[in-house]
């Protein structure tokens, strides 16, 4: 389903209001185990889920030939500027951090940055404790680890982010000139070929701030699942911190162009359906270009070994667990020695058989 027009923003105090207790009027949080809003006083948990969550997975249309409607709105969430990484980010309902979610960095009180109303979200599904074990578990399990890696990761605890993405679809007409080599020596050749393919690109899912690396994208990218939607309601992010957007539409695409420059490419590879393509050209004509603004939950986890930063991504869809890590240089010999003496001792035994 597509709509032209993104919905309204939400009416001011909103916010407010709905983060308390219709019961006690006390502080509520989103609880991932609950599925809902509960009250830190008397443990009332209110279900988030609205008649609209159907049309949550709406996509927005947009033609790049006119004017970009979509006004920029004012937070009333209190925004925080990291010191270290100069990310700004939210946090909505009680804080319960002073650190940044991205980069560990300390957090300061400031005035809030004109962003654009999220459209949806993919509210938490996995718990801190789970995200916590995961990461734990994950560091344990690393080959070629220092013995003591697991206990540098021991006293770090996750943090949970809602980061800012967009999907785009759009329709890519390509006219394509390329080569491909074939044979070696004397009989390389090289052939010129040419054609044409339409592709469909639906749901392409690109970060939406420069804060959003490659690690955290991945550890989210394969858990993306459109009927995961829901309408953005303050309540979700009780509790978590979360990253407003701040680019506009043809930023947006602008920032998208690099990753789905090498998937036609890949595209027009198959279609050539040769090895040893090269020198390809293209020539794309973009339409029905559609959008949506939406957050994804990642639980992050920040450690320190050596004196260096290391960062563990947990998907807060369903807690596939990502990280970086440092490696053993006693135990990497290790598994190059063993590594080279099965090589050589699978390479005797061969020889020994076609002697015999």
């Amino acid at each position: 389903m597509t709509q032209t027009a993104p919905p309204d923003a939400a009416p001011p105090g909103a916010t407010r209001r709905a983060l308390l207790c219709p019961g006690c009027g006390g502080q509520c949080v989103f609880d991932p185990g609950e599925r809902g809003l509960t009250c830190q006083s008397c443990g009332r948990v209110q279900d988030l889920a609205h008649e609209d969550d159907d049309n949550a997975h709406i996509e927005y249309g947009y033609d790049p030939t006119q004017p970009e409607e979509e006004p920029a709105t004012r937070p009333e969430e209190l925004e925080h500027h990291c010191a270290t990484c100069c990310g700004c980010v939210i946090f909505t309902g009680p804080q319960l951090s002073e650190s940044c979610p991205y980069c560990d960095g300390a957090v300061v009180l400031s005035q809030p940055v004109n962003g654009y109303d999220t459209m949806a979200l993919i509210p938490f599904s996995t718990q801190e404790k789970t995200a916590q074990r995961n990461a734990q578990a994950w560091a344990k399990s690393r080959l070629a680890a220092p013995g003591d890696l697991a206990k540098s990761v021991a006293p770090a605890r996750v943090a949970g982010l809602y980061a800012p993405f967009w999907t785009f679809d759009s329709k890519e007409a390509v006219s394509y000139w390329a080569k491909y080599t074939t044979g070696s020596g004397d009989n390389k050749r090289t052939h010129s070929v040419s054609g044409a393919m339409n592709i469909h690109f639906d749901d392409l899912l690109v970060p939406a701030s420069p804060h959003v690396t490659p690690l955290i994208r991945d550890g989210i990218l394969h858990e993306f699942n459109p009927d995961k939607l829901r309408r953005y309601r303050a309540g979700y992010l009780a509790g978590f911190a979360a990253e407003r957007h701040h680019m506009s539409i043809s930023e947006g695409l602008r920032s998208n162009r690099k990753d789905k420059d090498l998937l036609i490419r890949n595209r027009i590879k198959g279609d050539i359906n040769r090895s040893r393509v090269h020198s390809i050209r293209y020539r794309t004509d973009t339409s029905g270009i559609h959008y949506r603004r939406i957050l994804l939950p990642v639980w992050m986890l920040h450690y320190t070994y050596r004196d260096k930063p290391y960062k563990i991504v947990v998907s807060g869809i369903n807690g596939r667990t990502y990280g970086e890590r440092p490696f053993s240089s006693w135990k990497l010999a290790g598994y190059s020695a063993l590594l080279s003496a099965a090589v050589i001792g699978f390479g005797l035994v061969w020889g020994a058989a076609g002697w015999l």
